[in-house]
This record gives C-alpha cells, structure tokens and sequence, in this order.
C-alpha cells in the first residue's frame, strides 16, 4: 500500500521528475493507470536515459505553483507487447500523447516495435515530504552544450546613423 499522498499525486500528475541511478532529474511526461505511473520512450518519444533497462528510480512531483510537493522511490518495470497489461494500458497512453505522428494503432505499433513502456509502481514511503523537502532550489549549473556559441552580429544593407 502506497503513502496517501502519493496516491492521491498519482492520480494527478501529469509531468513528473525522475531519478534514475545518478543522473540527473529530467521530466516526463507520464499517465497514472490502476496504482502505477506509466512513462513511453524511446526513438520518436521523450528522452528517459537508463529508464528501460532500470529496475528502481524517484519519482519528484511538482505542484501547479513549480514547488516540489513529494519525493517517493518506485520500481520500474517494463510492459512487453502482447501482454494484458499492454493492451489495457497503451491506449490509454496513445490517447493522452499530444501530437502524434499518426493514428492510435500506428503509435501504439510503432511503440512495441522501437519504444519501452515503463510503468512506474511506488516502493516504499515519500522520501522528500513536507518539513523534510529542502530549503534550496535544487537547481543545478547549466551543462555543457556545443549548441552554446556566440551569435553573429545581425546583418545591416545600410550604414545606419547614429543621432547626435
């Protein structure tokens, strides 16, 4: 039996943040079916590195204001095609992703075939919650990108002048 509140965040959320081994957090987005939060990525889908092939992480949810309300830690497990669970929950997934590239049936092909469902189940009490959240940001130095770079001057047909 999961801790009430993040029974009852569950059922809201939308968007949430994960912890997966040491990286960093990174949002998903994410649907709640039956107890557990499921998460599609993959080629075409949202970035979830080590998600698929990990069996723990945290979960972080954030309210309506951008605060952190509950920090609690799951266990990941991978929903194969052709199960029951699949069938049940991909649709429901397909129906939620915002512009997808093709019908329903496509997506949910296209995501047995080069995707991962992961579904998301709580696995202990909140680890961050309430008086224990913590006081600073949490935010952390901007990475290094190779899209960082100077931008040129914008180009000008004429000479303007300056007023004096």
């Amino acid at each position: 039996m999961a801790h009430p509140l993040v029974d009852e965040v569950m059922k809201k959320v939308a968007v949430a943040w994960l912890t997966v081994e040491s990286q960093p957090a990174y949002a998903v987005w994410c649907l709640a079916v039956d107890g557990g939060v499921y998460v599609v990525s993959g080629p075409g889908e949202q970035a979830a590195p080590g998600l698929a092939t990990a069996s723990e992480a945290t979960v972080t949810a954030r309210g309506d204001h951008g605060g952190r309300i509950i920090t609690w830690p799951v266990t990941v497990a991978r929903v194969m095609p052709d199960t029951e669970e699949w069938e049940t929950v991909t649709p429901q997934l397909a129906a939620k992703r915002l512009n997808a590239p093709a019908n329903a049936e496509a997506t949910i092909a296209r995501w047995a075939a080069e995707c991962a469902v992961s579904r998301l189940a709580p696995a202990g009490d909140p680890t961050e919650i309430g008086g224990t959240l913590p006081d600073e940001s949490g935010a952390t130095a901007v990475r290094e990108t190779p899209a960082a770079s100077r931008t040129r001057k914008p180009f000008r047909l004429h000479r303007v002048r300056r007023p004096r």
